[in-house]
């Protein structure tokens, strides 16, 4: 016992060590991202800064030409006395100088460098890239322990339509033609995979959009199949860990306890990721499009090999007929 506290205490403190350095990094990255954004701004202030400096400068100079022309207007009839040739000449020299100064105070002469305006928000926007390809960071690591899911079509219950690659499960109306074996739900929608693990971190995504209804979790091979037990449902038993979708409402289910996850109560994901660490035995649920914590299970110790499993979930008055999809999960879902 005082060998498993000081564990404890040492998992804690090495937890709180690691936190610490991954906190300290985060602000790391968000002082240089401050301070990029403070060196850009000032650039771009210190150009408006003097293209508004030259802008009033050509203000200056029509004003100044105005105020010469009003004093010349001023003074029309001591040159309409003067010589006719005179009157002309000063005219021309006149118009010359209007012209060259309209000329080179044209507001099109006046032009900010669009070019590195547009290079700016182009490296900005391929640092926005990079950065979200790269966050959460907790996607990159669990898409290093991307498992490869097979669903057992001879655990399938008869009204589910398994893929022949065993990546889909779809609900149908009708019961199929299929040879009744031992491990096969005959009541409850469920399958599971035909490979279980023991050890390790499994991690796996199923695309959910477009249904109203779904179950996803993790299963001992020793879930009630037969029957309409309340324990053949996933999480009904002890023997499984499941979130359910419906109609907008999550709920996490263990041992028959019932978790409402009343905090995602509308809200819709794309693709659902599973994570369990099977040394830590813990069991995760993440709405994979943005790694958004669903529920975990903190289970202590598993005692039975380990499969994945799924409920399409039945028709729901026509609004659930689409399958569930299991994805790659080693590599992000696209970006629509």
């Amino acid at each position: 016992m005082k060998r498993l506290a000081a564990k404890q205490e040492e998992i804690t403190k090495n937890t709180n060590a690691v936190k610490d350095k991954i906190r300290k990094k985060y602000e790391d990255m968000k002082r240089i991202l401050d301070e990029d954004l403070r060196i850009t701004l000032t650039q771009l202030d210190t150009e408006h800064e003097a293209m508004e400096k030259l802008v009033e400068e050509r203000m200056e100079d029509c004003y100044h030409l105005t105020q010469e022309l009003n004093q010349e207007l001023d003074n029309l009839d001591a040159y309409v006395k003067k010589d006719t040739q005179d009157v002309d000449i000063e005219s021309a020299e006149t118009e010359k100088r209007i012209s060259e100064t309209l000329k080179v105070t044209h507001p099109d002469l006046i032009q900010m460098d669009e070019f590195k305006n547009e290079q700016l928000l182009s490296l900005t926007i391929n640092l926005l890239l990079l950065i979200r390809s790269q966050v959460p960071v907790t996607k990159k690591l669990f898409q290093s322990y991307a498992a490869d899911v097979v669903l057992d079509a001879d655990t399938a219950h008869p009204k589910l339509i398994i893929s022949p690659k065993g990546d889909s499960a779809t609900y149908t109306g009708t019961w199929q033609d299929v040879p009744e074996t031992p491990s096969r739900f005959d009541n409850t929608l469920n399958v599971v995979s035909q490979q279980g693990f023991t050890k390790g971190r499994q991690y796996w995504e199923v695309e959910v959009s477009g249904k109203s209804y779904w179950e996803l979790g993790l299963t001992y091979p020793s879930i009630p199949r037969k029957g309409r037990k309340e324990d053949c449902w996933l999480g009904r038993g002890k023997e499984s860990w499941c979130v359910e979708y419906f109609n907008g409402d999550y709920t996490a289910w263990h041992g028959g306890v019932q978790h409402e996850l009343t905090l995602l109560a509308g809200k819709q994901f794309t693709r659902i990721g599973v994570y369990c660490s099977f040394p830590g035995g813990l069991v995760c649920f993440l709405g994979a499009d943005t790694m958004t914590p669903i529920h975990c299970f903190c289970t202590g110790t598993f005692t039975d090999t380990l499969h994945q499993a799924l409920c399409p979930g039945h028709d729901n008055e026509g609004t659930n007929w689409k399958p569930l999809q299991i994805r790659d999960a080693s590599r992000s879902a696209p970006v629509l």
